[in-house]
């Protein structure tokens, strides 16, 4: 078959071509690198960039513009800086820095700007979110007044934790400030809200650890874990709180529950001066930089209950900072005390004395109190505080070994049941049910006349025993979330029954 080939065909495309043919310019910010190393960059040119742009490097790598100067920038890189050399061309993305969030991140491992670091493939994501978004104003929200249950008994009966509210966890090093906040993880098992766990310069094997922790007891079904290791660079620690709060601010803002853990902000404070100071910023106080307390202030006041109009959506704070020597007077803890609601002493005598959770009451406080507990705990656990506080002061009169009245006696052994009562085994949250029945127990003296290493016996048998005999009652406190007069008329038949049986046995 022979090929025919039409000239005036040819010349007629060709035409149309160049009839349609437009040249199109853009114009394009071009910046070049004027020094690079340990996580920052110096940059001349680019005029019109923004605060917090992003920034494109070679080899795509990207950074993020802290420092505005006359004739520079300061970036920070987020990625691997080393890879960056003087002279290498930047350009202006004209975008602020955005992470990906969404439900596809449930149950998997990132790093500070939402890449996955698990090993389980990429992560397919439409929606992304700015890191620093826009706080709730006071009309937006609402009081804080659902409870979030932590499962910890001297924590839900005395420093409650409501669903919006920011609480702090404070302690030194090996107090278990870690245990409080996996733990109340684990207990949000079977319900409503979805957990965000932010490691900051932590080692690897910690992060590890704790992930192991939570899908050996299944708790990685609902929740996202962001890493920023001690290996990752100063930026990278730096944009992890923000970056995990952001993808707690998606589920707040569609009608749902998170809660987000950062651990901790002793270390987020300690690269972002690292940060700072490379960036030649003004050392203040500790030599930290002077807008320390802005910065963790915009990260926790995105912690909020919305009101109904936006879906009654919430977002909680359980912030951890790491004490040197028990100096809580120290800058950055005073710094995030004034910013929370409330914060959790842990003490490392009461660690190393048994008490675990080491929580001391008498330094922690919730500042929505009652609010965040359902009736039947507040009813049962008004007297506690008071009646532990009292105890710690009567111990430490006793020492000095003088003659105690039979009054006096009976307050040191009331108080000696509920420190022992109060105490719980790690990995082992309790529904809110079992702690009202066995706070109820030791606050009504069913236990002030047994042996001390009975009290564990005691409360291990009684709530099988309440289940069994007398279902109504744990029924009733679950669903009604009330202590009528007949659930305690009810728990102290049981009380009694059972107290009758264990001591014959």
């Amino acid at each position: 078959m022979e090929l025919k080939i039409k000239p005036e065909e040819i010349s007629s495309i060709l035409k149309r071509h160049i009839e349609q043919y437009q040249v199109k310019m853009e114009a394009e910010e071009v910046g070049e690198v004027i020094e690079a190393g340990d996580g920052i960059a110096r940059i001349k040119g680019l005029p019109s960039c923004m605060a917090s742009e992003m920034l494109e490097f070679p080899k795509g790598i990207y950074g993020m513009a802290l420092n505005l100067d006359e004739d520079n920038i300061g970036a920070m890189i987020l990625g691997d800086y080393t890879q960056i050399e003087q002279g290498d061309a930047v350009k202006r993305t004209g975008k602020v820095l955005s992470i990906p969030v969404g439900d596809a991140l449930i149950g998997r491992i990132v790093n500070a700007v939402g890449q996955p670091i698990d090993g389980k493939g990429p992560i397919h994501i439409e929606k992304y979110r700015l890191i620093e978004g826009t706080t709730p104003n006071v009309v937006e929200r609402q009081p804080v007044k659902e409870p979030l249950q932590t499962g910890l008994k001297c924590i839900d009966s005395m420093i409650p934790i409501g669903r919006g509210q920011r609480e702090l966890i404070i302690g030194d090093r090996q107090t278990g400030k870690t245990a409080i906040a996996v733990d109340t993880i684990l207990n949000q098992k079977g319900g409503d809200v979805i957990c965000i766990y932010v490691a900051i310069g932590q080692k690897q094997s910690t992060v590890a650890s704790v992930v192991n922790t939570l899908q050996e007891y299944g708790a990685m079904e609902y929740t996202i874990v962001v890493s920023a290791t001690a290996s990752d660079p100063a930026p990278m620690q730096y944009i992890a709180p923000y970056a995990g709060c952001a993808m707690g601010e998606e589920f707040r803002d569609t009608k749902r529950h998170a809660l987000v853990i950062y651990d901790d902000l002793w270390k987020h404070a300690v690269a972002y001066r690292q940060v700072s100071l490379l960036l030649r910023r003004p050392p203040g106080r500790e030599a930290f930089p002077g807008d320390i307390f802005n910065l963790h202030s915009r990260l926790l006041e995105r912690a909020a209950k919305l009101n109904d109009e936006l879906g009654g959506g919430s977002l909680t704070a359980l912030p951890i900072v790491e004490t040197q020597a028990g100096d809580y007077s120290a800058y950055i803890p005073t710094n995030v005390i004034s910013i929370t609601d409330g914060q959790i002493y842990l003490e490392g005598d009461l660690f190393y004395a048994g008490v675990r959770p080491a929580v001391s009451v008498g330094l922690s406080v919730s500042r929505v109190g009652g609010n965040a507990q359902i009736k039947a705990m507040k009813k049962v656990a008004g007297m506690l505080r008071l009646d532990l506080a009292q105890y710690r002061e009567l111990v430490t009169f006793a020492k000095f070994g003088s003659e105690l009245d039979k009054a006096t006696q009976a307050q040191i052994t009331r108080g000696e049941r509920l420190v022992e009562v109060l105490k719980q085994p790690q990995y082992n949250p309790m529904p809110v049910e079992n702690q009202i029945m066995i706070i109820f127990v030791g606050e009504n003296g069913y236990l002030d006349d047994l042996p001390m290493d009975r009290i564990k016996d005691f409360e291990a048998g009684f709530y099988p025993f309440v289940r069994e005999k007398y279902p109504q009652v744990p029924k009733g406190i679950r669903e009604k979330k009330e202590l009528s007069e007949e659930l305690v008329k009810l728990l102290h038949q049981a009380a009694q029954e059972y107290k009758k049986n264990f001591v014959t046995t």
